[in-house]
């Protein structure tokens, strides 16, 4: 494993404005490990190209891996299984700290969502002609859940979790449709791709994020942020994806209200064709 004296042994490698990177990393290593490449700029007052710059200088092919590293300096191991704990615990001790820290994204996810752009994202998918839905690993169950709440209430949609699947798909939308794009580390190449091409095209492209400030929320029309204290370092980001579903939930209720006629009308013809299906 590095240490983050790996850094500083580097520092006669890098230009000035790289220095201040380190620099700045090795007084809040811990924090930089939760930041977005672009709050990491803004902090340290340099470009994001510099930040990379940096990056690479010290051997790291970008900030994500860059950032992997730093997780495992920083981060005792335990806590790359749940930020919140620290392996010791009793079951009810275990069951109180992931159940409060899910309730705690959630309820910052409450007091910082953006209700006017929330509104907005309602508006244009309440008159769409058709949503398609985008995310990759475990950001892909969160747009699952999307396309099962949306086609359930009648509203044309699609899932789509393969990367060039949904760049194609995106290619060829048009200005009555909408792009929901989900995105844990807002950082993902082939989700912003894929964003760029159904703004190309003509549609609406909305972001369920966790880094307000991350590209692929730069990218899109819009974005949705929640609040999130994982890291990119955790495979699977459970409070956030919560969050992230909760967002959902609050656009599908909405635009199900919108539709309250039509909605009620296929969810009881949906109810009724499963009837068969249970005991």
């Amino acid at each position: 494993m590095y240490e983050l004296s790996f850094i500083k042994n580097n520092l006669d490698n890098l230009r000035k404005s790289e220095v201040k990177v380190a620099e700045y990393i090795l007084i809040h290593p811990n924090e930089v490990v939760y930041t977005s490449i672009s709050e990491l700029s803004e902090l340290v007052g340099i470009s994001e190209p510099t930040v990379l710059r940096f990056c690479r200088g010290i051997g790291f092919k970008g900030f994500q891996d860059f950032k992997l590293f730093l997780a495992q300096s920083v981060v005792p191991a335990v806590q790359t299984i749940h930020e919140a704990v620290n392996g010791d615990e009793e079951v009810p001790d275990l069951v109180y700290k992931v159940f409060t820290s899910n309730t705690n994204a959630i309820k910052s996810t409450l007091s910082t969502l953006d209700f006017t752009t929330l509104e907005k994202v309602i508006k244009k998918i309440s008159s769409c002609s058709k949503i398609v839905f985008f995310g990759l690993g475990g950001s892909a169950v969160i747009a699952m859940d999307g396309y099962h709440k949306f086609f359930r209430i009648g509203i044309p949609c699609e899932f789509i979790s393969d990367h060039h699947m949904a760049i194609m798909s995106a290619s060829m939308m048009n200005e009555t449709q909408v792009f929901i794009a989900i995105s844990h580390s807002g950082a993902s190449k082939s989700v912003i791709k894929a964003i760029e091409e159904a703004k190309k095209a003509g549609a609406y492209t909305v972001a369920i994020v966790s880094h307000e400030k991350s590209l692929v929320s730069r990218n899109a029309d819009d974005a949705l942020c929640v609040a999130s204290h994982e890291s990119h370092y955790r495979f699977e980001p459970m409070s956030s994806m919560i969050a992230q579903m909760c967002v959902i939930d609050v656009l599908s209720v909405s635009v199900a209200l919108d539709h309250q006629d039509v909605t009620v009308e296929n969810l009881n013809k949906s109810r009724r064709a499963l009837i068969s299906e249970r005991f």
